[in-house]
């Protein structure tokens, strides 16, 4: 199963109190809670490029599943983390206290992330 599109966020849940989580600041949660974000995915075998479109801001992150690589968080922090596959429409990843799994099923991509408590939901 290939990744790659284009999505569009289409609800969220919890994602402020998640936000408040990870440290960052009250103006900027408020600022982009209702943008929505595009994420665009290129998939070439096991090498993987997110591009996260909010509002002006650009986020990109490339990574091999397996592989160490460095990803760029919500908050602009920079962590190495090694992302896995799981199934064929799953990736998995841990670094610092979150947990973020990211599944495609059809034409939707669901990403939910754990930061110790609270979970946030975006789809």
């Amino acid at each position: 199963m290939s990744f790659s599109g284009k999505y569009q966020l289409q609800s969220q849940e919890n994602f402020e109190s998640f936000m408040k989580a990870m440290g960052l600041p009250e103006e900027l949660i408020q600022k982009g809670k209702d943008i929505k974000s595009v994420t665009e995915i290129v998939q070439n075998g096991k090498h993987f490029k997110f591009t996260i479109t909010t509002g002006s801001k650009v986020m990109q992150n490339e990574f091999t599943v397996g592989e160490e690589s460095e990803l760029e968080t919500m908050t602009g922090e920079k962590v190495k983390t090694v992302i896995q596959l799981e199934g064929n429409n799953k990736l998995v990843t841990t670094f610092k206290n979150i947990k973020s799994v990211t599944e495609l099923n059809g034409d939707i991509i669901t990403n939910v992330s754990w930061c110790s408590e609270p979970v946030a939901s975006r789809a």
